[in-house]
This record gives C-alpha cells, structure tokens and sequence, in this order.
C-alpha cells in the first residue's frame, strides 16, 4: 500500500456521462486517503483520456488488468447496475477492497454473493448508500436516538422526481425491469434506506409498485419505447420500534417536489427536507420540541469529514463515503454502509414488490 494514500482505481470512469464524473471523480480528486492511481472504461481512448483529466497514472480498457495490476489496492465499480456483479467479484477474488455503487446487485441473490464472497476474504466492501454519509441525515439519526421527540409515533417519507415521460438513447434500458435500475431500486432504495437508517427497521410491509407511465419517449431517436420498471411506489406499515410508517416515491412528468422526511414524536417534530434524493443533495433540518413552531436546525461540523474543498452536491457524500472506505481500510475495521447492508435493503425491496404482487393476486 502506498505510504500516504491508497492507490485507488475506478471502474466506469467515462469522463462524459454516468454517476463516476458526476460524484466520484471529483469527491477522490479532493480526498485526503485515496490518490486516483487507475481508470477503466470500455475503450482505451476514453480511458486516456479519462487519466488525463483526473490524473490517474494508469488507464485501462479490461477491468481484469487493472484488477492484476500490482499498484491498486482498492477498487470502485462505477458501472450501470447490470455489470456490477462480475467486476466486484472479481476483485474481491484478487484481494481488493471494494467500493460498489448501489443497487449493489442486478438482484438479491447476486448481492448475497458478493456479500459472502467479502466476508470470506475479510476484505472492505462498501456500497454506495450515500444518504447514510450526509450530515443532516446523520445529525437526523443522532437527535431520535437522543430523545429529541420522545416516543416516536409515526413517520413519512416523499420523494417526488420529474422527467417520467422520456429518456436519452443511453438511459432507455433502465425501462426494462429485470435489469434492477429503477424508481423502485434506485429511488425508493435510498429514500426508504435514509429512513431505516434514522428510524431503524420496518416490522411489517404493505406496498402498491405499480407503473403508471407506461412508454417512454427516446428522445435520440424519436421513438417511444414500451416500459415495464415502476414509477410510483406506496408503502405503509410499522416499524420495528412500533411507529406507523408510511412512504410515496414517484418519477411524475413535471414539477416534482424534492424530498421529505417526517418523525413525529410524543414531544415534538422533525423534518428533513431537500430538491432531490437525500443522496443527491444537500439536506436541510428542522424542528419543534413541545411547540407547534418549525425551527431551522443546524447541522454540527462534527457529521462533515471531508476536507476544505470538497465540491458540494453530489461529490459530497460520496467524498464522505470515501473517508468511511480509507479509515476502515488502513483501520482493519468493517466500513458502513457494507455489502451485508446493501443485502438487507434488497430483502426488504423484495418484501415490498412481494407485497404489490400478492394484493395483486387476490
């Protein structure tokens, strides 16, 4: 291992489009753990170029010769969700800590085996939860945990995001269900994770997935596609603690309304609030103690581990998540939001869906 940083590669490191340029990219350049020693796209020409603008010493077209690379000591798998089984495998086999974006696997049984593959060669495999790295969220998590609202009695969470109607040419996949990157996934698996995180786990389950939008325009070609993946998903029941439950993520045509989180409690109320999903962007506070009076909450500087200069948005929080990944790599201690977290969110994804069906069915 490098004697500063640890030598970091990417896997999905395309400089023009997906999450990597978005949020990785930028959130490594400003880490303080990991130095960017490697990038891998499918092609070599954008890899080199990919090097040139990060400036990563090595660039890669095959994720397996960056795996066999003697220089790398962790890898991310940056990757649409379908391609993220075989890399993350594969590096865990070559002795590689791993950082994998979420949804972790193209299903529950894919991610099971990634998880028991890392805890096999006791290696460091985070999944990017990021929701759990925001400071509000964390903050959000300490104050219930403290007591802020006394007995908790009931919590909502929204998220309402626009643009159902179409899609570029090189985002039309996600319409086909089976392929495991859609509102109910994506959306929902981050909004419902924020909450789960806070408020610990649900007790029971019953949901209404359904997709409301049923074509989407691609808009390259000027051709409207046939949709299976969810829109809009409904979810009521309680949690662990015995709070009622209730959550509504949808992608709508227009003018979505960001996201809330609502816990209310026997001695007061807090809200959570912000534009986008809470992974996404930065989210604000509130609250009431014994009062009917919302009052703006400031997050302590203590939930902020990133260095001075980390770009706000969504580097953010995935700058957070690498500081977890490199303190528990050099620390020998699990890392969190780990593989077996991402499992867990699956299994209870897979309740949800479960749960449409079987109403369904009757």
């Amino acid at each position: 291992m490098a004697a500063n940083k640890i030598r970091l590669g990417i896997i999905g490191a395309n400089v023009h489009r997906g999450w990597a340029p978005r949020s990785h990219l930028a959130a490594v350049a400003a880490s303080a753990e990991f130095e960017l020693t490697a990038v891998c796209t499918t092609r070599q020409e954008t890899a080199d170029e990919s090097a040139r603008k990060f400036g990563a010493r090595l660039a890669f077209h095959d994720y397996r010769d960056l795996l066999a690379h003697p220089d790398i000591d962790a890898v991310s798998v940056v990757l649409r969700v379908p391609s993220h089984y075989e890399p993350t495998m594969a590096a865990l086999e070559a002795g590689k800590h791993v950082y994998t974006e979420w949804p972790l696997g193209q299903t529950t049984a894919q991610a099971t085996e990634m998880a028991d593959k890392a805890r096999a060669k006791r290696l460091q495999a985070m999944v990017g939860l990021q929701a759990r790295a925001s400071p509000a969220i964390m903050y959000l998590r300490e104050l219930v945990a403290e007591g802020y609202l006394g007995e908790v009695v009931s919590c909502h969470t929204s998220l309402f995001r626009e643009g159902v109607l179409q899609r570029p040419s090189d985002r039309t996949w996600q319409r086909d269900v089976s392929l495991g990157a859609n509102t109910l996934t994506i959306a929902v698996g981050h909004s419902i994770d924020a909450m789960r995180f806070v408020m610990g786990e649900f007790g029971q389950v019953s949901a209404l997935v359904s997709t409301q939008v049923k074509e989407w325009l691609d808009t390259g070609t000027g051709q409207m596609l046939d949709v299976t993946a969810p829109d809009n998903i409904l979810i009521g029941g309680r949690m662990a603690n015995g709070a009622v439950a209730s959550v509504h993520v949808a992608s709508i045509p227009y003018a979505g309304s960001g996201y809330r989180m609502e816990i209310y409690g026997r001695e007061g109320t807090l809200l959570a609030t912000s534009e986008d999903s809470p992974q996404l962007k930065e989210v604000r506070l509130a609250g009431a103690r014994k009062g009917n009076q919302l009052q703006g909450l400031e997050v302590p500087a203590r939930f902020t581990h990133v260095p001075e200069g980390t770009p706000r948005g969504e580097p953010f929080n995935v700058g957070q998540m690498y500081q977890r990944f490199g303190q528990a790599i050099r620390s020998g201690r699990g890392c969190e939001p780990n593989f077996d977290t991402a499992v867990e969110l699956h299994r209870l994804i897979d309740k949800i869906r479960e749960s449409s069906d079987h109403s369904a069915a009757r």
